[in-house]
């Protein structure tokens, strides 16, 4: 059987599916990096509050409460870089006993598509799975970077040094949560994809609904409604 074969065994639907899937990663992730400049996303917002915090960082003594959020960040990654490689291999897992898997799938969907079909499936959740699993190895490595640039910013805030560096602890901070939420959004993608089990129907609802949580998180959360309130420095009579 060649690829063309291989490739009839889908569905118009399927490929509609398929589209509707890696369109709303692509361009959900675009989006919430490059909103527009008077609709800012809450991805957008924080990385102003990461440069505020370095540069409060420079006249912060001791600089413990400083390391310990960075600490805590790194965490994160770890934690979603493990969880992720797990679920990689519960996915190649299930390639060794894929007969069992095809009868519980067929069970639900009360389908009878070949093995190739159930294979290229899986395969799909483990790109979005591996994709997730670099994005947080890189954040975590990103994370450590910021952690050494802290770490060399001058305890005098007069020192013509401090404010660069610090500057640049927060781009690298940045640059870091940026990778992390990739992953993130990997994470959701790759749930999504798991419904594709259920058929195309499926998939095109449940990335759908993806891209509307993805949305509403960034642009219509509460979290943001907080971070948009204006900061007054007045006093109050």
């Amino acid at each position: 059987m060649n690829w063309m074969d291989r490739l009839s065994l889908f569905s118009t639907l399927d490929y509609v599916a398929a589209t509707v899937l890696f369109g709303g990663w692509i361009i959900i992730g675009y989006v919430i990096e490059n909103p527009p400049r008077k609709y800012p996303s809450v991805s957008v917002l924080m990385a102003q509050y990461r440069r505020e915090w370095l540069v409060q960082m420079i006249t912060r003594d001791p600089r413990i409460f400083d390391a310990q959020i960075l600490a805590t960040l790194r965490q994160g990654t770890s934690f979603f870089a493990s969880a992720t490689m797990i679920a990689i291999g519960g996915c190649f897992a299930l390639f060794g006993n894929m007969e069992r898997f095809i009868g519980v799938a067929k069970d639900l969907t009360l389908g009878a598509d070949p093995r190739i079909v159930w294979e290229v499936k899986v395969l799909v959740l483990i790109l979005f799975l591996a994709n997730g699993f670099l994005k947080f190895v890189w954040s975590n490595r990103l994370f450590g970077y910021c952690a050494v640039l802290m770490a060399a910013v001058p305890n005098e805030a007069d020192n013509p040094l401090a404010a660069k560096r610090a500057a640049k602890a927060g781009e690298i901070n940045i640059t870091a949560a940026k990778s992390f939420n990739r992953g993130l959004r990997s994470v959701y993608f790759a749930l999504a994809a798991t419904v594709w089990l259920l058929g195309a129907e499926a998939l095109i609802v449940a990335a759908g609904l993806t891209c509307l949580v993805l949305l509403r998180r960034e642009f219509a959360s509460h979290s943001r409604t907080v971070l948009m309130e204006p900061e007054s420095s007045g006093g109050t009579n």
